[in-house]
């Protein structure tokens, strides 16, 4: 499923904080209600900088907030081998103060207000964000240009988050139970393919081994209007903000950049496997990925209709086949990763007790068979569109959620009134299409699998 509609396999979600929406308790006919009479009629006018910056803006005036995003073109695949974690070190870096404003001050000045902020990377983009008070719009706006144009870039601030990433890869991977096998299974499915192999929080030593000049240059590069996109959306008059844009942010120089240069996609011809040990797991667990197309190619529409089929909620075909009947798992999920280059279909599950990973992975292969060789049913299909509906409905309904899917289309696609058009795509997958991508893409020789055992290593394991 994509990711800003609703949530995504653990894989993912864990590797690029986004926003999401939950739809466990929504009814499976919700979608089908929602779809004909109640998608957002999003007002979306358009504009870009002399300099370079573009601008998204869609009002509505349900609620008195308003929602700033600035999504920047730049994620852990732009990153050089050496100089890996340095668009995850920038959303901390971004926090620690301008030419106006000191260290920590962002945070302050937008909650004194009433407010909220934060930002996220990913593989593919560095986003920062705020929700505001209507009236306090100019606030957000001014914000997010000083620190565009002026970073604090630092010695003691870079000392100072470099510390903070080491710590935070400390608490949230290394000390977590089956997360450190989330970033494993890229490594191993992408194999050679670095800008989606390596994590997006970095390699610890390539950020010890860092120079100040080398956040700098990477700032100077990525860090520019026109390699970033302005989204506002919620309670505002785009008349009057778009002034306060040109004010702002209008004055700040473009910069000469180096534009992505996508490798070949990653080519696999036999399956890869792979155990790995957890001495924070308690129980048996595995990843199973096969390579797909990027997203928004025709072919990923099925298979994140399949995703849905196969994993999501309890009337899921793997829910019911391998917790609720088998009762050989106690998690399984289903997801496609939603890359803007080649992309994955993910599977995870947490085995219960006394259960190998290779019994549950055998029923998983024979369902994917089953599917390629009969389909799937149309009340599943049908399920699946109703879900994907209610999906893009409440996922459009905060202020702060159409900024951020309006700048990502704008961003990854060149247009956001692209997002508009987004669930027709999905609405005219059919069932030969699902049957047709699962018989494409399923086979063993682009299949990885990675298991997952609690403890240590054995000796005899030992190289």
């Amino acid at each position: 499923m994509k990711r800003s509609l609703m949530s995504r396999a653990p894989v993912a979600f864990f590797l690029a904080s986004v926003f999401v929406i939950q739809l466990g308790s929504l009814p499976d006919h919700a979608g089908a209600e929602l779809a004909a009479s109640s998608l957002p009629n999003l007002k979306v006018s358009r504009a870009t900088l002399d300099n370079g910056l573009r601008v998204v803006m869609s009002e509505d005036h349900t609620v008195p907030t308003v929602a700033v995003a600035v999504y920047y073109d730049v994620g852990s695949r732009n990153e050089t081998k050496g100089r890996s974690g340095f668009a995850h070190l920038f959303e901390h870096m971004m926090f620690q103060g301008s030419a106006n404003i000191d260290k920590g001050e962002h945070f302050s000045l937008i909650i004194n207000r009433g407010g909220d902020a934060n930002g996220t990377t990913s593989n593919d983009r560095t986003n920062y964000f705020e929700t505001l008070p209507s009236n306090e719009l100019a606030l957000g706006l001014w914000l997010e240009a000083d620190r565009m144009r002026s970073l604090a870039i630092t010695q003691e601030n870079f000392e100072n988050q470099r510390q903070t990433v080491m710590e935070e890869r400390r608490q949230r991977i290394d000390n977590q139970p089956y997360i450190p096998s989330m970033l494993r299974i890229n490594e191993l499915a992408y194999g050679d393919y670095w800008p989606y192999a390596h994590s997006t929080i970095g390699d610890m030593q390539d950020l010890l081994d860092a120079p100040l000049e080398a956040v700098q240059e990477f700032f100077d590069m990525y860090y520019a209007p026109n390699n970033a996109v302005l989204s506002i959306s919620g309670d505002f008059d785009p008349n009057e903000a778009m002034p306060l844009v040109e004010k702002y942010f209008g004055s700040i120089p473009s910069r000469e950049r180096t534009p992505f240069v996508e490798p070949e996609p990653p080519k696999q011809t036999a399956e890869r496997t792979e155990t790995m040990y957890d001495p924070n797991a308690t129980l048996p667990a595995f990843h199973l990925a096969y390579h797909i197309p990027a997203s928004r190619t025709p072919d990923h529409y099925p298979l994140e209709m399949l995703s849905l089929i196969l994993g999501d909620g309890e009337s899921s075909r793997l829910y019911q086949t391998l917790i609720k009947d088998k009762e050989i798992c106690q998690e399984v999920s289903v997801g496609t990763d939603d890359r803007r280059g080649p992309d994955l279909f993910s599977v995870w599950a947490v085995m219960s007790t006394g259960h190998p990973p290779k019994k549950a992975q055998g029923v998983i292969y024979s369902e994917l068979s089953r599917i390629a060789k009969k389909g799937v049913t149309k009340r599943e299909l049908e399920k699946a569109k109703n879900r994907i509906s209610a999906a893009f409905v409440f996922g459009l309904q905060s202020n702060m959620a159409r900024a951020m899917n309006l700048a990502e289309f704008e961003l990854y696609w060149g247009d956001a009134n692209l997002l508009m058009l987004e669930l027709d795509h999905y609405l005219a997958v059919s069932r030969e299409d699902i049957r047709r991508v699962a018989k494409q893409y399923f086979g063993a020789d682009n299949r990885t699998v990675l298991d997952v055992l609690p403890g240590s290593r054995p000796a005899s394991e030992e190289k």
